[in-house]
């Protein structure tokens, strides 16, 4: 009758205290990596991964992310081509919600290269810098060859595509309806 009890009680007692949860799985789409380096998008925030050479740990892998309210995926991409046609003088600043971006451009073996460097959390005591990268590589890393580039529309259009998709349910679901009452005139005539 002990184990029996013990038994009930160290079950109800599992079920109670459960701590694992099921949550919703939200995909996260590349938009395009090469190497250590890579531009991904999870909804409306897109994120650039890459692994930090700062560290004296090379498996840290450290990232980045912004909305992309006005264009700001187009216009990053655009200023980081600018500079390789026209290096600045300077490092190029950008302030992101949480980090602050420097693009540092220097030549490597005559070929101009761009680094990501990363003050995490706007602190200068905490830096993060990214491998160089080639215009090829700043092209595969933005998704201008694998034609995911389109993906950096603002989701609003996602919605509307989402929105006539189910307005064509609903159109195909009617169908059927004005079709059967066609089909009940027929045996009629």
């Amino acid at each position: 009758m002990r184990k029996i009890i013990l038994l009930i009680t160290c079950m109800f007692g599992i079920s109670v205290f459960s701590q694992i949860k099921v949550l919703k799985n939200e995909s996260l789409v590349e938009i395009g990596k090469d190497n250590s380096v890579g531009l991904y998008k999870k909804e409306d925030k897109f994120t650039i991964n890459y692994q930090d050479l700062n560290t004296s740990n090379l498996n840290t892998i450290r990232s980045f992310s912004f909305q992309n309210l006005d264009s700001d995926v187009s216009g990053l991409y655009q200023l980081i081509m600018d500079g390789f046609i026209s290096p600045p003088d300077e490092n190029i600043l950008l302030e992101l919600p949480n980090d602050i971006i420097e693009l540092h451009y220097e030549k490597n073996y005559g070929q101009p290269t761009v680094q990501f460097i990363q003050y995490i959390n706007k602190n200068r005591k905490y830096v993060g810098k990214s491998q160089f990268l080639t215009r090829k590589q700043v092209d595969k890393i933005f998704g201008k060859m694998n034609g995911k580039a389109a993906m950096y529309e603002k989701p609003a259009t996602m919605h509307q595509i989402n929105g006539a998709k189910s307005s064509s349910n609903q159109a195909s679901t009617a169908a059927p309806a004005s079709n059967s009452s066609s089909k009940n005139k027929k045996p009629r005539k």
